[in-house]
């Protein structure tokens, strides 16, 4: 990311997100820079898969305003398809249909043919180029179903890639995954930011990930953002001590 200031992809401002009497997101502000890649740190259950599910409009605030280049989410999380489409996710445990791995990078393309007509020769070319990032050029008709772990994912990846999506969210993208394949993905993610200029919001457990990846790292505890900072200053330099507690590696809730 470039060390000028960037404009917000999103603006989060006095976001709140409740489950009938349960506030599990409290977050007071909150700007995702055009081309970042942001990490989201901190224990299971403290807010940053709902944080994602906002991101992407599966679900809309209970209080707060979140605007997504510009334009306000409305109830239940509405936006203008043309913008939601900017906007892809995958999951840590992603689910993949019963057939051949390039069937399922080119899914979403050939569900987008009315809204962004492809030629036959374009959509091939991208779902090659997709798969050979992601390093599974030689897999393409092979089901998907019978790969590894690592694979599966990487077949994830491709899939939102072939989208060329402004946004990509990740959601422990390499959980439980072998350190090769946690390398591969890193690097893909990485290239997609520096080449694309896609911006990246990744939610890890891994903080030696967050550091390895992110310009910026914040830390989610009981739904609230602890600390924001550039990768370098939230790991050498936290302001707040439960940041430097959660960096030390210590049980923070």
């Amino acid at each position: 990311m470039s060390g000028t200031l960037l404009p917000s992809m999103y603006e989060l401002h006095g976001v709140v997100k409740s489950y009938e009497r349960r506030t599990v997101l409290r977050i007071a502000e909150l700007d995702v820079l055009r081309g970042e890649v942001l990490a989201l740190v901190g224990p299971s259950g403290v807010g940053k898969s709902t944080l994602l599910r906002l991101l992407n409009f599966l679900e809309a605030p209970n209080e707060g305003t979140l605007r997504f280049q510009g334009r306000a989410v409305g109830p239940d999380g509405a936006m203008p398809l043309a913008l939601r489409r900017r906007v892809t996710t995958v999951f840590q445990r992603p689910i993949l249909l019963n057939r051949t791995v390039r069937t399922n990078v080119a899914f979403g393309l050939d569900l987008r043919r009315g809204w962004r007509p492809w030629s036959a020769n374009g959509r091939d070319d991208r779902v090659a180029e997709a798969l050979e990032r992601v390093g599974l050029n030689s897999l393409e008709r092979q089901r998907a179903r019978t790969l590894s772990g690592g694979e599966a994912q990487r077949v994830a990846l491709a899939r939102a890639m072939v989208l060329e999506p402004d946004v990509l969210l990740l959601d422990e993208p390499t959980a439980n995954l072998d350190p090769y394949n946690v390398s591969l993905i890193e690097d893909i993610i990485r290239s997609l930011n520096q080449e694309k200029h896609t911006t990246v919001v990744l939610v890890t457990h891994n903080i030696f990930q967050a550091r390895r990846l992110a310009d910026r790292v914040g830390l989610l505890l009981d739904g609230s953002l602890v600390e924001l900072a550039e990768s370098e200053a939230f790991f050498d330099r936290p302001r707040d001590e439960r940041t430097r507690a959660f960096v030390r590696g210590d049980m923070v809730y």
